[in-house]
């Protein structure tokens, strides 16, 4: 009886023992899958932050990378002081190797004529009414689909009227200095993409290769037909500008009236020729276009703003609607018959324009392409730095002869410290004359001047100055810029926020001077503080950087249609999603 209450006993033991072990076992179980359920909550938010990171949204919208940017460094040959520093500036005379840099200063209040609609402008009455151009065969017919479903496909995040974090970060006052443009270009293509390609091409990975080539561009400052000190990276330029030469190709709708389509003779003279004489190059190139749009890299849309304005605009109307809507309906045209613009959005698009008004009329439906506009304004105009193309604004008097009178006296033989003369256009020209005009012998400054036959007076001023005043008009850009160049004149840069030609290759503080309009007052005590030897520097690379901003009845190497071409073609590149 003991023996059998003392079995029944262990085994009540044993199985209170067992039930003890496996009711901890199952609290250990729950803990640990509880425990995998939060490793595996951890590891699922994770994810799901990644691929925002990186996750493209149907309207082209793109999430912020979740980790900063370091911003890159901009190597260039520069030396900078400021207004502030003039009466220390005697130490820079044996320095002649390091190019001038801007003068630090804030800018003067900018009060334009306004040229923004006002007023609705009926278009079938008030306008002429221009077709489009002829119906595409129905080899070319593909993806119908109206370019306003594409309106939404890219979301710029670096504009001049966005309040977005990245402008915070670069801009810090309402001037933006050159080495700040370089920073924000830096920026610009570190976090603003074009949009993903909806699908994939041959042509994707030829601008992926070649970006790779460009970076990875072997250092070579000793190249005799490229002068070093006259860029930002000599040996990316010369890389690029191979690889141009051996891939790019260029396909040209056909699409598009006359004479704002498809007319370069139209605006082969005057200031908006920058346009007209690259239409008439391109289209002529057999080198560069194709007949093949599926081979293309770049698709170009050959309209003149000039023409635009001229044909469309109504007088007095103080309206640019109907030219904004003939764009728009030449957009719907394209992208219904083609399915390239389709495809990416336009960010493989391209038109060259010079009227001041550019900026303004393709901002809302034509802002996805890569706009070379000769009107830079980085603040006023909505200038995207790293997507835009500042073209250089030139002023044609012989289409037979382009090159006619370029050249100038030698440096000993220019007597005339600085020149201007010009119309009274926008708010800086007359501040410039206020202080300047009949005030000191040594600064020519007049308003317009006499006429003379081919503009003799004036050519000869800029001939035998130092330094040629280029002041903004009633829009950041001027043709005397490139007309200080021509007549191997230092040009001096009165004009805040101004985007120069070429700025993402060309170093324009090695042959240029920029003063802050607020420092006008200050101009000729500027002037003076610079060292002979450096004013000598410059000038001898205002020389060598002309022939980069010289058109050609016939283009050559280096000249102004390729540099413009190289500008669209870097851009395009540098905004290719990997």
């Amino acid at each position: 009886m003991a023996a059998a209450l003392l079995i029944c006993g262990r085994s009540s033991c044993f199985n209170h023992h067992l039930y003890n072990r496996i009711f901890t076992m199952g609290h250990e179980f729950q803990y640990l899958l509880e425990t995998k359920r939060f490793v595996w909550l951890v590891a699922l938010v994770f994810a799901i932050f990644m691929m925002f990171q990186y996750f493209q949204f149907p309207n082209g919208y793109v999430v912020s990378s979740l980790f900063p940017v370091s911003d890159g460094q901009i190597v260039a040959n520069t030396t900078r002081f400021h207004a502030s520093d003039i009466s220390n500036i005697s130490s820079l005379h044996n320095n002649t190797s390091n190019a001038l840099s801007p003068i630090s200063a804030t800018h003067l209040p900018q009060n334009s004529p306004a040229l923004t609609p006002t007023a609705a402008v009926n278009i079938t009455l008030s306008a002429p009414t221009i077709p489009l151009g002829p119906v595409a065969s129905e080899s070319d017919r593909d993806v119908s689909t109206s370019v306003k479903d594409f309106n939404g496909l890219q979301k710029n995040p670096v504009r001049s009227d966005d309040k977005s974090s990245a402008t915070k970060d670069v801009i810090t006052e309402d001037v933006v200095t050159i080495s700040e443009m370089h920073d924000m270009l830096v920026h610009n293509r570190a976090s603003s993409r074009s949009m993903k390609p909806r699908w994939s091409s041959a042509v994707d990975k030829e601008l992926l290769d070649a970006k790779f080539q460009i970076e990875n561009a072997h250092v070579n400052e000793n190249d005799p037909t490229l002068y070093a000190p006259l860029f930002v990276n000599v040996s990316r330029f010369k890389r690029s500008y191979e690889l141009m030469e051996k891939t790019l190709k260029v396909y040209i709708y056909k699409e598009g009236a006359k004479p704002i389509f498809h007319e370069p003779q139209a605006v082969q003279k005057g200031i908006y020729a920058s346009e007209g004489w690259f239409m008439k190059n391109m289209k002529a190139s057999q080198q560069f276009v194709t007949k093949k749009p599926k081979q293309a890299h770049l698709f170009y849309l050959p309209f003149s703003s000039r023409m635009l304005e001229e044909k469309l605009f109504v007088p007095d109307s103080h309206s640019h609607n109907n030219l904004v809507q003939y764009l728009k309906n030449y957009l719907d045209l394209i992208a219904g018959k083609y399915s390239f613009w389709n495809r990416t959005g336009g960010s493989d698009h391209f038109f060259v324009a010079c009227h001041d008004w550019t900026p303004s009329i393709t901002k809302k439906h034509m802002n996805t392409c890569i706009r070379a506009m000769c009107n830079s304004d980085i603040k006023k105009e909505g200038f995207t730095l790293g997507k835009d193309v500042p073209l250089p604004e030139t002023l044609i008097s012989s289409p037979k002869n382009p090159l006619r009178e370029y050249g100038g006296k030698p440096a000993s033989e220019r007597s005339t410290l600085a020149f201007f003369a010009g119309r009274m256009h926008g708010d800086v020209r007359p501040i410039l004359l206020q202080h300047w005009q009949n005030k000191d012998p040594d600064m020519k400054i007049f308003g317009k001047l006499p006429k003379s036959k081919h503009n003799i007076n004036y050519i000869n001023y800029m001939k035998s100055s130092k330094y040629c005043i280029c002041a903004k008009g009633y829009e950041v850009n001027s043709p005397r810029v490139v007309e200080a160049i021509f007549y191997d004149c230092v040009p001096v840069i009165i004009s805040d926020n101004f985007v120069p030609p070429f700025f993402e290759v060309l170093n324009w503080e090695s042959f240029a001077v920029f003063v802050k309009e607020k420092d006008i007052p200050n101009l000729k005590k500027i002037l003076v503080s610079i060292p002979e030897s450096r004013y000598l520097v410059m000038q001898e690379r205002v020389k060598k950087v002309q022939e980069h901003f010289f058109w050609h009845v016939k283009p050559i190497k280096y000249d102004i249609f390729h540099m413009i071409l190289h500008s669209i073609w870097y851009t395009r590149v540098f905004r290719t999603l990997e």
